[in-house]
């Protein structure tokens, strides 16, 4: 087994190549389709739909947003966690889907990378759902673990063999620092899942928005330091400004009312 580390519209891709099938180790987003169809096809001279699965580890936009498309164009398998209500239900979950893609956006011009079509169904359909120690059909070299805290259904992708440990957000990499992603959802899980993946030590760490990092000692205390407390979400984070705007205009309207 070999991992190939394909850059995305904006993350990395790690695509796990077999001599008989390919194993794509988290959705990507709508815009990552043709470029790893282009290293399947090109890079790979495989067709497209040795493309056998494709692991959702949570359902942001550039981890879940091709997995229906992929399915459509290749017949590979969609795997997720194993839950049984969607990330984005209800009108909250409506709203909450809508600002993640409109993030997703957002961080694409920050890379100054072209507009694309990010849109995808709030609802994940997959065809396996697995629970925390469970192989991978058809790759069950492969075990899922669960690391909630970014949201409530986050995965990691262990292969022992290799000892090469997939987190995808629940670490991110930026300047060379490993942070805490945003958002998160559940801080005391959040803290529990860094404990797991830091006492697990693996060979390899990877990651979606930065590569190959390693979690040493101080990596490890940093996060645990650094990581909120409480919710850090687009809502918790938005309630604040009102309040702190309104806060401005009623103390401007009172001291101007003397």
């Amino acid at each position: 087994m070999k991992i190939h580390k394909i850059d995305g519209y904006i993350q990395k891709m790690y695509l796990a190549e077999y001599p008989d099938k390919l194993l794509l180790l988290d959705g990507a987003s709508r815009a990552d389709i043709p470029y790893l169809k282009h290293f399947i096809t090109h890079t790979l001279n495989r067709p497209f739909n040795s493309l056998t699965a494709v692991v959702v580890t949570h359902m942001h936009p550039d981890h879940a947003g091709a997995a229906h498309k992929l399915r459509e164009q290749t017949g590979c398998k969609i795997i997720s966690a194993n839950k049984s209500t969607h990330w984005y239900g209800g009108l909250h979950g409506v709203l909450m889907h809508i600002t993640d893609i409109a993030l997703a956006k957002w961080v694409a011009s920050r890379m100054k990378k072209p507009q694309r079509l990010l849109w995808y169904s709030r609802k994940l359909l997959p065809d396996i759902k697995l629970n925390d120690g469970d192989m991978i059909p058809m790759f069950e070299d492969w075990q899922v673990l669960d690391v909630p805290g970014h949201t409530d259904r986050d995965i990691a992708l262990f292969h022992a063999e290799q000892d090469v440990l997939y987190v995808a957000d629940l670490i991110v990499q930026v300047k060379n620092k490993l942070i805490s992603p945003f958002p998160i959802f559940y801080p005391n899980q959040y803290r529990a899942s860094i404990e797991r993946v830091f006492n697990m030590r693996p060979k390899t760490l990877l990651i979606a928005h930065g590569g190959e990092v390693t979690l040493d000692e101080p990596a490890y205390q940093y996060l645990v330091q650094t990581a909120p407390r409480t919710p850090s979400t687009h809502w918790r984070a938005t309630k604040i400004k009102i309040k702190s705007l309104l806060g401005a205009i009623w103390a401007f309207g009172f001291a101007t009312s003397k």
